[in-house]
């Protein structure tokens, strides 16, 4: 009997078992949907969190206010200090002078007695800006201090105002760790309740394959030839599974679309489920036809005691 004979054998038999057992498939297809559905909400809430911290992280930045009068060249060499940390400064915006005045009017364009005073005035009395944005919000400090402790930057320097803002600064970096935090332990509670799911997929694998393994064994069927039929019912557990969840999570996604909007910023779930759909049933398929064969591997080794 040639290997491609006894493989499609194989293949068959798993076919013909995964449909004649119905009730036993179906309960381990169900089980299998639990699981993957977990794994996808865990993708899915990520994806949010990651959106959100992101939202957040933008809003934070810090300001270098120059004296008046600073020469340009001498404020542009200090950016250029900035972006040469690269492992720290994902931006630093100049500002010039005549656009730092301009920006101070449209904030008090509705406060006439500031109004009225810049136009006594002869001079610009405001200096340039850099806006600086890091790469993370816990660098901001050493940033500031760099641009502080350099003896040549505290004589055009006016103020940074992320000692003005440090505590603000701190509270946001603490509530970004914290979202971290809460969201790699939520994915860990998820990924233990996958595990357990899969056990309990396991024994019911081994409980309903226990006698039809033990009777194969009894005419003289090779461990593989015994293995293979099971190892494919697994597979096609998984491969159902994955397509029927991918399926679910449409009107599930498009329910729960508005309330994430609401505890997330804005992120449209939905939008993201249907652009990178692919991937996620690509990375459900890969996970489920995995679960399903090695549950069904482990369950019929655990009876060939092999």
């Amino acid at each position: 009997m040639s290997f491609f004979t006894d493989t499609r054998r194989i293949i068959k038999i798993g076919f013909v078992n995964f449909w004649r057992e119905g009730v036993v498939s179906a309960a381990t297809v169900l089980v299998m949907i639990t699981t993957l559905f977990v794994i996808g909400s865990i993708i899915f809430a990520k994806a949010s969190l990651d959106s959100t911290l992101t939202q957040i992280e933008d809003k934070v930045d810090i300001t270098v206010y120059f004296k008046p009068g600073v020469l340009e060249n001498d404020i542009l060499s200090i950016r250029q200090e900035l972006l040469n940390l690269e492992g720290e400064v994902k931006e630093a915006v100049y500002v010039s002078q005549e656009d730092s005045l301009e920006r101070f009017k449209q904030r008090h364009e509705n406060n006439s007695l500031i109004t009225q005073s810049l136009l006594e005035l002869e001079e610009n009395p405001l200096g340039a800006e850099i806006n600086i944005k890091a790469k993370n919000p816990s660098q901001y400090e050493g940033i500031a201090n760099f641009l502080k402790n350099s003896q040549d930057n505290s004589e055009v320097i006016d103020k940074i105002n992320y000692f003005q803002n440090k505590i603000v600064i701190e509270k946001l970096t603490k509530i970004i760790d914290s979202f971290r935090a809460l969201g790699f332990g939520v994915s860990l509670i998820l990924v233990i309740i996958a595990v357990i799911v899969m056990f309990n997929t396991i024994r019911i694998s081994i409980y309903f394959s226990r006698e039809e393994i033990s009777i194969m064994r009894l005419v003289g069927a090779t461990n593989s030839y015994v293995r293979g039929p099971f190892i494919i019912e697994g597979a096609m557990s998984g491969i159902f599974a994955s397509i029927i969840t991918i399926a679910l999570f449409y009107p599930f996604l498009l329910w729960v679309n508005p309330i994430a909007q609401n505890a997330f910023l804005g992120i449209n779930i939905f939008e993201y489920y249907v652009n990178n759909i692919l991937q996620i049933f690509a990375i459900l398929l890969v996970i489920g036809v995995f679960l399903g064969t090695t549950s069904s591997y482990i369950a019929v080794r655990k009876y060939l005691k092999v």
